[in-house]
């Protein structure tokens, strides 16, 4: 059975704890689920005496070895996993760089980006002081443009990056010499987390033009959840946005919602765009303040078996109620969109979510290194795999590269009638107060 109590995918790579994670917590983000039974796991395979001596070569065999009894797809995408290990354990490896490399390719073979490994920079920026003195430099991100990079949204006010002179719209291409050009918002948001007065070293590309920055980390005080009433033609609604399902998200929320129906409101928009997960226990409670009855999510292991987390007659408002997700709600989001949306409490408006249902453990290796493997994935309410294909909002309302780019650039705008998709998110709203039907659409 996995425990709900648990992070999820905030990061490609899910912090699961099957094997102690050194420096790592729960209260930081990341996608991670922990397990409170023994995962089927395949015996430990013999090494080829060789290499048995090389500690690159032992390397190369432990990630082959932890691939071997973890991951959730037995049939390891095609791949003669057996033969594999023989034919990487004969090469000759003169050094961790070449065995590095000969893990980065042996794990591409298994068709899944989400289970990769970690050289030691890489890994250094998973972890989190032991003392949990955790900062930051007031950063928000997105992955923008046709082929997605690192795009800084806003410097937070008052920030070390506003300070440094970080701007909307410069491209991350570096953090600490470790280059996130391939990489996702969650990845590159633990590199630039670290302790308070530490130095990070960034490499952007400004209008194309590289730009080099030493930031020092401070700690940020930053709400998840922020609302608001909306004045509207049936009367009030109440506008929530939740960023990420962090520790303090579920406190926030409730406390949100619980405040705006003091105010009689009429129904909901919660905003769940660009929020990239994370604590799983936060996100099922959150689904559980507006769901009485039904699944939220179901996860299945490698051996098959399935858990279900529920409904519990919780629900702090029974309100018509609308979610707005975009292609950077992930993970979490699109466990609490599903479950709103497939047990017909809510309707989606948006553009489709991203498909991220992997959960990962990262496991530390030698020399520094980590590896993290998908052992997992959750199911919707009706057993549906998102999977690369995402959820698709019941109303789906593309922005033009002009809204994208007005928004990008004055971020006060979201949430406002300045923004094209809680536009119709309140259009919609207002059908459901008025007991008309939600036409399907898609809109320019």
């Amino acid at each position: 059975m996995l425990n709900s109590k648990s992070l999820l995918n905030v990061l490609p790579a899910v912090l699961l704890s099957v094997v102690p994670v050194v420096g790592m917590s729960e209260g930081v983000r990341s996608q991670s689920i922990e397990t409170r039974r023994t995962i089927a796991q395949a015996p430990a395979q013999p090494t080829p005496s060789p290499t048995r001596s090389l500690p690159a070569a032992n390397l190369v065999d432990d990630v082959w070895q932890q691939v071997n009894r973890n991951y959730i797809d037995p049939k390891f995408n095609g791949q003669d996993w057996k033969a594999l290990r023989k034919s990487y354990l004969n090469r000759p490896y003169k050094s961790y760089d070449e065995a590095y490399r000969a893990i980065d390719e042996m794990l591409k073979l298994l068709g899944d980006p989400r289970t990769r490994f970690y050289d030691p920079l890489a890994f250094k920026g998973l972890q989190v002081p032991a003392d949990g003195d955790l900062a930051g430099i007031g950063l928000r991100l997105a992955n923008q443009g046709e082929k997605p990079v690192i795009t800084v949204v806003q410097a937070i006010d008052d920030s070390p990056a506003l300070k440094a002179g970080i701007l909307p719209g410069d491209i991350v291409t570096q953090v600490d010499g470790v280059s996130v050009r391939a990489e996702t918002v969650e990845f590159v948001a633990r590199l630039l987390r670290g302790k308070a007065g530490t130095v990070v070293s960034l490499e952007l590309l400004r209008q194309g033009q590289p730009v080099t920055l030493k930031v020092q980390r401070a700690k940020i005080a930053l709400r998840q959840v922020r609302y608001k009433v909306e004045d509207n033609s049936i009367g009030g609604i109440g506008y929530i946005r939740c960023r990420e399902f962090n520790a303090n998200a579920e406190m926030e929320m409730k406390a949100a919602i619980v405040a705006l129906e003091k105010q009689n409101i009429k129904g909901y928009v919660l905003d769940l765009r660009g929020n990239p997960g994370g604590l799983l226990s936060s996100g099922t409670q959150i689904a559980r303040m507006w769901l009485d009855q039904g699944i939220i999510y179901t996860t299945i292991t490698r051996d098959n078996s399935a858990d279900s987390q529920r409904a519990n007659n919780q629900a702090v408002t029974q309100k018509p109620l609308v979610v707005l997700v975009d292609g950077n709600s992930s993970s979490a989001s699109e466990i609490v969109a599903a479950a709103l949306q497939e047990n017909q409490r809510a309707s989606l408006v948006g553009t489709k979510t991203p498909g991220n249902t992997s959960i990962q453990t990262v496991l530390q290796l030698q020399n520094e290194t980590g590896i993290a493997v998908t052992l997992a994935k959750w199911l919707t309410p009706t057993g549906r795999d998102l999977n690369r294909t995402g959820l698709t909002p019941d109303v789906v309302v593309e922005l033009t590269e002009q809204q994208r780019r007005d928004l990008f650039n004055d971020f006060s705008k979201i949430g406002t009638t300045a923004d094209p998709q809680f536009s119709k998110a309140v259009q919609v709203l207002s059908q459901k107060v008025l007991g008309e039907p939600v036409k399907a659409t898609t809109r320019k």
